[in-house]
């Protein structure tokens, strides 16, 4: 008899935001396997659309067998294990998640923003690795092997060729990214691929009941790790163990979270609108020295000297 597809576990979070450390660590329990980023089977709708944001119309029934008998048979090959995924995309796609995986165990990870912004402008400098596209390969369905084909070969050319420093696209592409891009600066479309995922993201999770998303933040994960394994395991009904710990130990570092002050305060201070609410939303207070760049500006745009426009 085959085994029936287990009611996996997902988790949500921004690209760069723990999602990979607390999936490492949490997999390492003997009952759980780690699906790492097959986000070409979430595209299965519709795999060549402009920006992320997928909702519960996306949700066919033939949308929701494709997608939960790639689960099932990811499950089959790993021991019928319990899969805990991840897909940075998917905080733009909330409710379609949920519409296929009602029975799915959540949990949601943010990081600090000006973290995420120095992790991330590093990303859109690098083009995918060979190792990364044949891991990505393997989950894509064989419709969309063109498309991220293509995909690989653009950002050689981009890179290789053309010797740009920046990819023309990383990462979550919220609904009005592209346009942002024509528009602004890289700095200002990065801190807004962190403020509209979350913003999109806390106006979704609403909708769940209390207590059925664990919240946690990066910075909580990596400077008390065995407090909140234990937590994540209580929420996912599952018995804290000795390998947890041991990959706790053995991968957990607290050593990333201030490499945002390798940027210049007045550039961040430049773009602390853009995040500035949902920073706050999270509990994030703005540093000190980020703050006195921001007086300074105020006091330079309402000097004499400014006023008078000499």
């Amino acid at each position: 008899m085959q085994p029936e597809l287990k009611a996996p576990i997902i988790l949500f979070g921004n690209t760069r935001s723990g999602t990979t450390v607390v999936q490492n660590v949490i997999a390492a329990h003997p009952e759980v396997v780690g699906w790492y980023e097959p986000n070409a089977i979430w595209l299965y709708p519709d795999p060549r659309r402009l920006y992320d944001e997928f909702d519960e119309r996306d949700a066919t029934e033939r949308v929701k067998r494709y997608i939960r008998k790639r689960f099932l048979a990811y499950q089959r090959r790993h021991g019928n294990r319990i899969v805990l995924e991840k897909s940075p995309q998917n905080i733009l796609r909330i409710p379609y998640v949920r519409a296929v995986f009602p029975e799915a165990t959540f949990l949601y990870v943010v990081r600090h923003p000006l973290s995420f912004m120095s992790s991330v402008e590093h990303k859109w400098q690098r083009t995918v690795t060979g190792r990364g596209i044949v891991r990505r390969l393997k989950s894509t369905p064989v419709s969309q092997l063109p498309y991220w084909l293509g995909r690989y070969l653009r950002q050689q050319f981009e890179k290789r060729v053309l010797k740009r420093k920046y990819l023309s696209i990383w990462g979550p592409k919220y609904r009005d990214i592209y346009k942002d891009l024509e528009n602004h600066d890289l700095l200002t479309v990065i801190a807004r691929q962190w403020s509209e995922c979350s913003r999109k993201a806390e106006q979704d999770l609403a909708r769940f009941p209390d207590g059925e998303v664990l919240r946690l933040t990066y910075e909580e994960f990596v400077t008390r790790p065995i407090e909140y394994s234990e937590q994540i395991c209580e929420h996912c009904g599952l018995e804290m163990t000795d390998e947890i710990v041991q990959a706790a130990n053995a991968s957990v570092k607290a050593d990333r979270l201030d490499k945002w002050q390798r940027f210049d305060p007045h550039e961040l201070a430049r773009i602390l609108p853009e995040i500035k609410d949902e920073m706050l939303r999270h509990g994030y207070e703005i540093p000190g020295e980020i703050g006195d760049a921001v007086g300074k500006i105020r006091s330079a745009m309402t000097s004499p000297a400014a006023r008078s426009g000499s």
